[in-house]
This record gives C-alpha cells, structure tokens and sequence, in this order.
C-alpha cells in the first residue's frame, strides 16, 4: 500500500509542476539600447508585422522550439493564439510570399546565448534563466 501512495504523489506533483506556469520574459542583448516594450510591440515582431525595434534598429525574432511549454504560454499572453491560430498565421504569410515564422532555438538556454551574441535577436525565457548577458525588455505575469 505505501508503494501505492508513493507513486500516487509522485504523480500528482509532477502534474502540479507541468500546470505551473513560468514567469517569461522577453529578452534583447545586454548591448542592444532597445527600451522597454509594450506587448504589442512584442507580437508586432514575433508575427512578422515589425522587422524593427522602436529606435529603428534590425528586430529577429528567435522562437524556443515548436510545442514548447514556453513557446505555448509566451503567444497565449502576448498575441492571444494557441498553436492551431499560430499555424494559421504563418501557413498564411508564407503562401502569400510576405514572411518567413522565426527562427527556433533548442531551448531557453540555447535562446539566452543567442540573443546574448547578436544585438537584432529578441526571444523569451524563463525568468529565473535572466543573467548579465541579456536584459529584460517585458516580463510576462
């Protein structure tokens, strides 16, 4: 019977664990002067509407791979799509010739580095993954 309780709560916290949900925040490299931006500002740019910051400087959008938890959550808050709407968007642009989705990273990890390294990458990660490399410039809630 103790085995049963174990498993039993070993399966109900990593339920909790996958329902919680990480507070993202949406990153340029730390030598990128980009100001804080709106969260249309953001969708503008990972929707292929924008292709600039606001000062006028190169914006690329840099996805965390297709199916992700983060990727999910980041375009619920910050454009309203689920993923079937995401599709939808891009199957549209792309059969009209008028853009391309964003690249895609491995992960937050993978995301942070690159952006860290090229000053036009915008991307989203975990909160708890921000360090000096990078800098915030909107925190999803």
């Amino acid at each position: 019977m103790g085995i049963r309780i174990r498993r039993l709560a070993a399966v109900l916290a990593l339920a909790a664990s996958a329902n919680a949900s990480a507070e993202l925040v949406v990153i340029v490299s730390a030598r990128n002067p980009a100001p804080l931006l709106s969260s249309d500002q953001v969708a503008a740019i990972f929707l292929g509407q924008a292709r600039r910051f606001p000062d006028g400087a190169q914006a690329e959008a840099l996805d965390q791979r297709l199916g992700s938890h983060e990727r999910n959550q980041f375009y619920a808050q910050v454009a309203g799509k689920t993923p079937a709407l995401l599709k939808a968007h891009w199957s549209k642009l792309v059969f009209t010739g008028r853009g391309q989705p964003p690249r895609e990273a491995a992960d937050g990890a993978a995301v942070r580095r690159m952006v860290a390294d090229n000053p036009s990458l915008i991307g989203y990660i975990d909160r708890a993954a921000l360090d000096a490399s990078v800098r915030p410039v909107l925190v999803l809630r």
